[in-house]
């Protein structure tokens, strides 16, 4: 039985959207306040951006992840759904390592913080005294300013005015900045970027540590919490989507298109993406009063992340689990990161997935073209001619991803003017760039929020 907390009323909750942001604020709502919530999810499968679909029989992921220890909250959430993390992840030590050919390998010991840096600076490869001695005036200036800006600016800039050498930037900054916050160094936000590296690089050692999902992401957490939801009074409702929400006279609010008896809810969290959450806004803005506006949403650009698929014979194996590649555009090396999904799941060997952050100009290539230059990317830099032919493949392409997380951009609060009805999703107001530890993150105060208003 779940506790009350103390002078706590048992809510009717909504939960409109069941990707990660979603099924966090349903699982707290269940969990911390013991509310009676309603899961609505538009697609056939929750997740959102970050589930399994079906290719060739197998069940893979809409898109190849990568966690950090740092996600505190995804795996706190994680830990209460019962995820065996041991099992369901792959942790590794920080690493950015490319194929001998291509240059750097900067692999971070099991050392306490910060001296698991210090000694895989010291020992890294492919990178001069310049670089090094660059990269260590980096890391000191970030914690001297306590890694804040007084004005936020691009990460080129920062780059820029600390000094980093091209290679540097090339091999480590570049596509870290593109791996954590989606969008290229001169367009991204200095002080996002450095939010993600205080949390990581400048947190304890097991902060920094590189988490890859041996699961798929929906047994990942959203089909672990659609179970927890209906083991404790919860309901989850998949195929349906909500088109209008309107208020009661005694303060409730209705779901038209939600159906059974219970269609009255005291508090609604909106979890879909920012342009469905503004258009149900605007209409509950039109319909309520002509003194409450729906708030405004930032004019949010998109970038596209592709995943490549490519499935060989199940002895074809890499040196690692994943290894950094040396992308340009200019002679078609798309891809940024390969995983080799055989050492994450058994069932899996032969299958490689690439990365394409950003991709937006690789997708201008059709399929076809865009896969044949990833397996000749693979073929040359891996130093593996068997790679240029594989058996099959796939490209997904997520074309709104995240959100273009630029220079001091006015995110929206999970708070609306309208009394009960609140927002969450990896595009509110937080530190964080759109991932996954965002998303959770947001949903969990979603929650928060709606149990401070008893």
């Amino acid at each position: 039985m779940i506790k009350l907390r103390k002078g706590s009323t048992p809510k009717r909750v909504a939960v409109i959207g069941a990707g990660w942001a979603g099924c966090a604020a349903a699982v707290k709502l269940c969990q911390q306040q013991g509310h009676q919530v309603t899961l609505i999810e538009a697609a056939k499968r929750l997740g959102g951006r970050a589930r399994a679909v079906e290719i060739n029989g197998q069940q893979l992921d809409n898109g190849q992840h990568i966690m950090l220890g740092a996600y505190t909250a995804c795996l706190d959430l994680m830990r209460l759904l019962k995820i065996d993390l041991k099992s369901a992840l792959l942790r590794l030590p920080l690493q950015m390592v490319y194929p001998q050919q291509t240059g750097m390998q900067f692999i971070a010991p099991k050392f306490p913080a910060p001296l698991h840096l210090l000694f895989a600076l010291i020992n890294a490869k492919g990178l001069d005294r310049a670089d090094k001695m660059a990269l260590a005036r980096f890391s000191t200036t970030a914690r001297w300013i306590d890694w804040r800006l007084h004005q936020d600016c691009s990460v080129s800039e920062l780059l820029e005015r600390y000094e980093q050498t091209e290679r540097l930037c090339r091999l480590m900054w570049t596509p870290l900045c593109i791996a954590a916050l989606n969008t290229p160094p001169e367009r991204a936000s200095a002080q996002v970027f450095l939010n993600v590296l205080r949390d990581s690089l400048g947190a304890q050692r097991a902060a920094s540590d590189m988490l890859i999902p041996r699961i798929d992401l929906s047994r990942l957490l959203p089909d672990a919490a659609a179970d927890y939801l209906q083991q404790h009074n919860g309901q989850v409702l998949t195929g349906l989507r909500i088109k209008t929400l309107r208020s009661s006279a005694h303060g409730t609010w209705i779901l038209d298109e939600c159906p059974g008896t219970e269609k009255e809810f005291d508090s609604i969290v909106i979890a879909t993406n920012a342009t469905q959450c503004q258009r149900l806004l605007a209409d509950i803005g039109n319909a309520y009063s002509n003194d409450s506006e729906a708030p405004s949403f930032p004019e949010f650009s998109y970038e596209a992340i592709t995943t490549c698929y490519l499935q060989y014979a199940p002895e074809v194996r890499l040196e690692r689990a994943f290894f950094a590649l040396a992308d340009n555009p200019t002679i078609a090396h798309w891809g940024q990161f390969v995983f080799d999904r055989g050492q994450l799941d058994v069932t899996q060997s032969g299958l490689l997935a690439v990365v394409v952050s950003a991709s937006n100009e690789a997708n201008q290539n059709d399929h076809s073209t865009l896969t044949q230059a990833i397996a000749k990317q693979l073929a040359e830099q891996l130093q593996m001619p068997e790679l240029m032919t594989p058996k099959w493949t796939q490209i997904i392409t997520e074309k709104r991803a995240t959100f273009a997380c630029t220079p001091n951009l006015d995110r929206p609060e999970n708070r609306t003017v309208f009394p009960g009805v609140f927002i969450a999703g990896d595009y509110t107001a937080g530190e964080y760039p759109a991932t996954l530890e965002a998303a959770v993150r947001s949903g969990i105060l979603a929650a928060q929020i709606i149990d401070q208003r008893n």
